[in-house]
């Protein structure tokens, strides 16, 4: 198995968001992500799992360390006031660095 370091982005926040963060994410450089739809409880209190504007969604990048702290950074300044979202990097290894 031949592994290559990447990082991993994953940002949990409100549904309304989601056309936002897919420019932001084009913009940004990220190479591609993955969108699902998220469901639990924390600070702002439960949220539903529905597609709709009142439910979360998580997004995932992988992508060079670089890129994805660039995204971080926005999406801190941008967002972090006034909408519930969390954002947090993990190192992950890859067996297809081309994608990523």
């Amino acid at each position: 198995m031949n592994a290559h370091n990447r990082t991993l982005l994953t940002v949990i926040c409100e549904a309304a968001l989601e056309h936002k963060l897919e420019a932001d994410l084009k913009n940004l450089g990220a190479p591609g992500w993955t969108l699902s739809d998220a469901r639990g409880s924390g600070s702002r209190g439960v949220r539903s799992a529905g597609w709709d504007t009142d439910g979360n969604i998580r997004l995932e990048v992988i992508c060079s360390r670089e890129i994805a702290e660039r995204i971080a950074e926005h999406l801190q300044a941008r967002y972090y006031e006034n909408f519930a979202m969390v954002c947090y990097l993990a190192e992950v290894e890859v067996l297809r660095p081309e994608k990523f």
